[in-house]
């Protein structure tokens, strides 16, 4: 039996079946004999993955600049340069215009009339700041970049005014940050001048539309003694800690005046926009309780408000407690404001928009016939229509309300992921596209009557041209009837070189949320094209609790968690055995988050899958409501209230309540410090599978975020999980060998000789 890898772009990483190796080894012997054939997926062209940042637009509507971040798997970072292309001639026309390798440079902005562009770059940084940036010029037509700035502690957010006379940055320490600018006719050679010598540091700024102002926020004290306290080692945390409330300011440019403009003492303010004729400011107003300013809960305490300019009246527009309202949103014009919320003010259910004239009277709430969210992105020139873009299904899709009816309009029709974004200044359409056969990338469309006709879109970006030299399993939106006659849906990636009627081992791989959806994109669920590359079929479901098929479908898992849900999942499972696609005695699941919530009870309510892999789950929902950051959602789930009246209502949907019933081999995982589902919850099923004699491994990773984010320990979780499901549905060895994840770093190190090019356009031969 030999050994083949699953993380190197040639090879795989575990001892598996001699059925598994002939499918691999076979596979990568084509592949080896002829370089035009393709190969299967690998965990490391996951890491490799290159992504393209949003366009920025030139000021006459003919070029778009982009940053494109390059994976370095040696140095486990990422890095950026700054591309330009062309809107007519495309992806063809494009050119890089940094090279600077291990460096980041992006989020590129246009001067006003489109001579030059500016950028942030960590180029030159110090060796004690290695990520300081600094702003540099650069013109289309190419030569070096210039650097325009000299900021001590580097430059942060940045900008220019609409009237085309000044660049604007903060700059400055994390808790110092200031503003500065430099004027546009001598920016080459002036000195940048500081615009703010505010009490408190700037926590964000934007422009006025008609470049008279300057506004921001800023907190109203700032704790010397507590981050003397912290410097000097006592660094002990203090949970929900008390924190100044920020409020909003301006600054007259023309006598560079400060003027407050808020003062409640009731809240903070946040989510600040501007109307079109700087006449209007709308912001939300965070409570100043300092249990419900959580990051993670603070949007449903948050209310709006409207402050007019000239006089510097506020008007609170909602009062809504446990009801998140989006930023408000004016119209072209500015004589109306909208924004969007629950439907009828009430929690979890789908959003509407709410809109009325700005000076005032009655709100009128559109989108009411349409089973889906409807929410702002934007406005049509006349404001008779409102554009966003929402999940629909297994796709994503561009929506049209119409302000006078409140009828929504399917514009797209896509099998991927579309997002539709309008430059504010010139009105190109960029869309952001993704589905079964190619990563991100994007696009222009002519217009708003051309953008349903993806054949007339000019690719703009070719991120990651490799995938085209990879075996793909071809992807669908499958459907099947679930246990109350209900039709579900989700993905399915069938194996690489699918034979109808041959039967393939199955893993399920089940999304969180619960309120999210698996769709037509690029590799969905968990690195699923390896899985199909390695002869697996996969079934992402999108059970009950999933956003995208309607309200109901949505809602209908409030005060009964687990079991419709459940029963979604084995029916899908159970659709694929009959198909005769699934082997129903080769099954694996696995999931983070609300995965891993549903893989624990999976695991303690059918001893069908031979393996499990628990991502960050929970099983134990009464300790869990106090352990997580988040508490409001979990009462919808159970019940409508906190645990303490009735515990049974959590401890009736607690996967521990059933771990008697657990016979599947499980791995477990879970970021050391996660917030969010935090370590205790997979403590408690580690000890007792380990007492029950369950088989079980449990691998903590080091971090304090509901996800990992360092490469290396991206690679471990999911070569581990696959040897896992390996083990025990395939009969191998071992799970994990160390020596071979180690030899990754070597590998990387003699492919980079042979990498494509960190150009646009991807290897050597292709230029």
């Amino acid at each position: 039996m030999k050994n083949v890898r699953l993380f190197n772009r040639n090879a795989v990483f575990i001892t598996v079946s001699a059925i598994a190796v002939a499918l691999v080894l076979f596979t990568q012997t084509i592949h080896s004999t002829s370089a035009q054939s393709k190969r299967p997926m690998t965990f490391m062209d996951s890491q490799e993955l290159r992504q393209p940042g949003a366009p920025a637009i030139s000021p006459d509507g003919k070029w778009a600049l982009y940053s494109l971040s390059v994976p370095d798997w040696k140095a486990a970072k990422r890095s950026t340069d700054v591309f330009l292309v062309s809107l007519d001639g495309g992806v063809a026309s494009t050119r890089q215009m940094t090279f600077t390798k291990d460096k980041n440079e992006g989020n590129a902005r246009w001067s006003r009339d489109g001579k030059f562009f500016v950028f942030a770059s960590d180029r030159e940084a110090p060796a004690s700041a290695p990520t300081q940036s600094q702003l540099y010029l650069m013109r289309p037509d190419g030569g070096e970049a210039r650097k325009i700035t000299e900021a001590k502690d580097g430059v942060g957010q940045f900008a220019f005014s609409k009237d085309g006379k000044w660049l604007a940055f903060s700059a400055g320490k994390s808790d110092e940050q200031q503003i500065w600018a430099l004027p546009i006719a001598e920016i080459e050679t002036a000195k940048a001048q500081q615009l703010t010598k505010h009490a408190t540091p700037i926590s964000s700024w934007q422009f006025s539309p008609d470049s008279r102002r300057i506004y921001f926020t800023s907190p109203d004290t700032a704790d010397k003694t507590n981050k003397e306290r912290i410097e000097q080692k006592f660094t002990v945390r203090i949970r929900n800690e008390e924190s100044p409330l920020s409020h909003l300011w301006a600054l007259d440019l023309a006598g560079n005046k400060e003027s407050r403009l808020t003062s409640a003492p009731e809240y903070s303010v946040g989510n600040v926009t501007i109307s079109d004729d700087a006449k209007w400011i709308g912001f939300n107003g965070t409570p100043k309780d300092r249990y419900q300013r959580t990051v993670t809960e603070a949007g449903i305490y948050a209310d709006l408000y409207l402050l007019e300019a000239a006089t510097g009246k506020i008007e609170r527009l909602t009062n809504n407690k446990e009801i998140g309202e989006s930023g408000l949103s004016f119209s072209p014009d500015s004589k109306w404001i909208a924004f969007s919320a629950s439907d009828n003010f009430e929690y979890f259910r789908n959003r509407r928009v709410n809109i009325r004239p700005v000076a005032g009277g009655q709100w009128k709430e559109l989108g009411d016939g349409f089973d889906g969210d409807v929410s702002v992105n934007f406005w049509s020139a006349d404001g008779k229509t409102i554009y966003f873009n929402e999940g629909w299904r297994a796709t994503n899709q561009l929506f049209a309300l119409s302000t006078e009816t409140g009828k929504v309009t399917q514009i797209t029709n896509e099998k991927g992921v579309a997002t539709v974004l309008q430059d504010d200044d010139t009105k190109r359409l960029i869309v952001n596209y993704s589905d079964s056969n190619a990563p991100t990338n994007y696009f222009v469309a002519a217009s708003l009557s051309s953008v349903g006709n993806r054949s007339s879109w000019k690719q703009l970006t070719d991120a990651n041209p490799q995938i085209k030299n990879i075996a793909l399993g071809e992807t669908e939106a499958v459907q099947w009837k679930s246990s109350d006659g209900k039709m579900v849906e989700g993905v399915l990636v069938k194996p690489v070189n699918y034979e109808r009627g041959k039967r393939y081992p199955l893993i399920v791989q089940i999304h969180g949320g619960p309120a999210g959806a698996d769709v037509l994109r690029f590799n969905p669920g968990y690195g699923s094209q390896v899985y199909a590359g390695a002869g697996y079929a996969v079934l992402c479901p999108n059970y009950r609790g999933s956003v995208n098929y309607g309200e109901r479908h949505k809602m209908e898992i409030g005060g009964d968690y687990f079991r419709q849900g459940y029963d979604d999942i084995m029916t899908g499972v159970d659709s694929l055995i009959a198909s005769g696609l699934a082997d129903g005695d080769k099954m694996g699941a696995m999931g983070w988050s609300a995965g891993g919530h549903w893989s624990n009870w999976i695991l303690t309510h059918t001893d069908r899958f031979k393996a499990i892999s628990s991502g960050a789950g929970a099983v134990n929902w009464i300790s869990m409501y106090a352990q997580s950051d988040v508490q409001r959602n979990r009462e919808f789930y159970y019940g409508g209230k906190p645990p303490y009246g009735d515990f049974a209502k959590y401890w009736d949907v607690s996967p521990l309540k059933f771990i008697k019933n657990a016979k599947t081999p499980t791995m477990i995982h879970v970021v050391d410090g996660d917030p969010r589902v935090p370590r205790p919850q997979s403590e408690e099923l580690h000890m007792a599978l380990r007492k029950l004699g369950v088989p079980t491994e449990f691998l903590v990773y080091p971090g304090n975020t509901h996800g990992i984010t360092e490469p290396r320990n991206q690679m471990v979780k999911a070569v581990a999980e696959f040897n896992w499901f390996e083990k025990w549905i395939r009969g191998k060895q071992n799970w994990l060998d160390w020596q071979e994840l180690l030899k990754t770093v070597k590998d990387e190190k003699a492919d980079e000789k042979k990498d494509v090019k960190r150009t646009q356009g991807g290897s050597s031969e292709d230029q």
